[in-house]
């Protein structure tokens, strides 16, 4: 692994970062050539982004450091120090959720088609920042024999983020398919937490960077339950 990419005299440059850095440029790019379809300009797709993207990140650290509070009890200063790694997407997807919701509200912009813009580029880059977790040694899987070695855990290991960045990178390319076609406005936001949650559920079992609760599961599990059932709830409230 490469969770340090180069250092230039003081400065440390962290794969981590590079790779969050290159999620939000190239999804971020990509939205706001697709916003012309909902009219709204480049201008508010960047605003957008920029309040989802501040929000998400603040949210997902904020969880990440909620569900690691053991250790993180023990290293206050830790906390800021994002370049290592440590963002947990349910903390993210949900305070980017909520900044979304807000602007929308503040700029008078229909929901539901903004939802559906969206989504693609949620699973593109949760795609392209599993890369960085790769390279950072974090998200690790169970020990298998053919397995890719991890330096830092000195064992070949199930290359669990590749398989989350490939799964969320299927999701991507199934979610622009289905923007193409008719379909309810919100549905395509619909399809992303359902097809998340199955992705995340399945890759849970061969992670092993966290406790299983109860029946076997983790809390990621348990999340991922959840959000598709939150999934079904949109769809009801949808279709009223």
């Amino acid at each position: 692994m490469h969770p340090i990419l180069f250092t230039i005299g003081p400065i440390t440059i962290y794969s981590y970062g590079v790779m969050l850095a290159t999620a939000v440029v190239v999804c971020t790019y990509l939205l706001s050539l697709d916003a012309k379809r909902c009219n709204i300009s480049q201008e508010t797709a960047y605003d957008l982004v920029f309040w989802c993207i501040l929000w998400g990140i603040i949210g997902a650290r904020i969880f990440y450091i909620f569900i690691e509070w053991s250790y993180f009890s023990n290293n206050l200063l830790e906390i800021p120090m994002l370049q290592k790694g440590g963002l947990a997407w349910q903390g993210g997807f949900l305070g980017g959720a909520l900044a979304g919701a807000w602007f929308a509200h503040s700029k008078k912009l229909s929901l539901r088609p903004l939802m559906d813009l969206t989504a693609p580029y949620i699973a593109l880059g949760q795609s392209i920042g599993r890369i960085g977790c790769f390279f950072n040694g974090c998200c690790y899987g169970k020990p298998v024999a053919w397995g890719i070695y991890y330096p830092v855990h000195d064992a070949r290991l199930y290359p669990t983020q590749l398989f989350e960045t490939a799964g969320l990178f299927i999701i991507f390319l199934f979610l622009k398919r289905a923007q193409s076609k008719p379909h309810e406005a919100g549905f395509i936001f619909i399809f992303y937490l359902w097809l998340a949650a199955i992705e995340r559920f399945i890759v849970e079992f061969y992670r092993a960077d966290h406790d299983f609760l109860w029946l076997g599961l983790s809390l990621a599990q348990y999340i991922a339950l959840g959000v598709f059932a939150a999934g079904l709830i949109l769809m009801k409230v949808f279709k009223k």
